[in-house]
């Protein structure tokens, strides 16, 4: 059975949130450590089989990437940046010795999600299709050692803002005793190990009227390292700071756009340890990923004192913009960084 193409799909735009919704097509390849990849299918999305026993299910080995297909203005299809995908992915897989996925063979599977779906691609400006690459030990194992056996699957799904109310502040709190990553670990790696014991911490400060947690480096507990499952940013006196990567932090590509964005656009921009009470004490903050690309921060609670930052900040609104206009095509792509599929 085929895709439907461009038979109109079946969903209100307008009130698309971030969450799930079976769409048409999902891409299927199986590897092993020592033989590589199988040449990768198109199937209709259904559900996968797995043995109880898979390493997946018993020690997490597997890893997950999330970028974004938008259509432009003129209603292209375009990607953003999806070499960074591949290479990150690619270097997760050493991490979690699983197969890596050659650059062509991602980009490619990608594409073909993107295009068999395409009607799942929301209007510009009415949302993107989010898509998820996902990488995992499937055939079963009982001691802890790696899979034979393994799976790439892509597929995708339309989604709207990651926090409700697009680009109005989010309220955050510090996490006081949970952690995101420890040096040594795979903190640097989108492994899927990373996000489960993230759940009670973030529902516990959602519960609480909060829009996500803040953690802190586990070492020295004063530096900050994630906004849940976002980077995060700070601007004092003009100059964006972010925290280094130490291995602890995922490189997102988001991140990584914003600071060469930010550059040439004459932003100074300093990647170093932040201290939380550095960041407390300026004058604007926001965090970024590919679910949320930028969301102003309006407040952090730290303990006993709350910091409120006020309105959207000038240089957050002017990133946001200039990013967004590149990734939706309302601006000039001069950096190469969309592929039309």
């Amino acid at each position: 059975m085929g895709a439907p193409g461009d038979v109109k799909a079946p969903t209100d735009w307008d009130s698309l949130t971030f969450s799930f919704t079976e769409t048409d097509r999902m891409y299927v390849a199986n590897g092993t450590l020592e033989d590589g990849w199988s040449e990768g299918i198109m199937i209709d999305f259904q559900p996968l089989s797995l043995s109880p026993a898979a390493c997946v299910l018993n020690y997490g080995q597997g890893l997950f990437e999330g970028m974004k297909a938008r259509k432009t203005p003129d209603d292209r299809i375009t990607l953003f940046r999806p070499e960074l995908n591949a290479r990150r992915a690619a270097d997760g897989a050493k991490r979690l010795v699983m197969p890596e996925i050659p650059e062509s063979m991602f980009i490619d599977a990608v594409r073909q999600v993107t295009h068999e779906n395409r009607r799942w691609v929301p209007p510009h400006g009415k949302g993107e299709l989010y898509i998820r690459p996902i990488l995992f030990g499937s055939s079963a194992r009982l001691g802890v050692s790696p899979a034979e056996e393994y799976m790439f699957v892509v597929f995708a799904v339309p989604v709207g803002p990651y926090f409700k109310g697009g680009m109005s502040p989010i309220s955050l709190r510090v996490s006081q005793t949970h952690h995101r990553a420890a040096p040594g670990g795979s903190g640097g790696v989108k492994a899927i190990g990373n996000y489960a014991p993230g759940m009670m911490p973030s529902r516990k400060a959602k519960s609480e009227g909060y829009s996500e947690i803040i953690y802190l480096d586990a070492v020295e507990h004063r530096f900050v390292e994630e906004v849940g499952a976002a980077n995060f940013f700070c601007v004092k006196d003009g100059v964006v700071y972010t925290p280094e990567l130490t291995g602890t932090i995922l490189p997102g590509i988001t991140r990584l756009s914003i600071i060469e964005l930010a550059k040439s656009m004459g932003i100074t921009v300093r990647e170093q340890k932040v201290d939380i009470n550095f960041a407390l004490d300026c004058d604007e903050a926001f965090c970024a990923g590919t679910a949320a690309v930028i969301s102003p921060i309006g407040s952090i609670q730290h303990g006993d004192l709350e910091v409120d930052y006020g309105g959207v900040g000038s240089i957050t609104l002017a990133l946001f913009e200039r990013l967004t206009g590149i990734m939706g095509g309302s601006l000039e792509d001069t950096k190469g960084w969309t592929h039309e599929v």
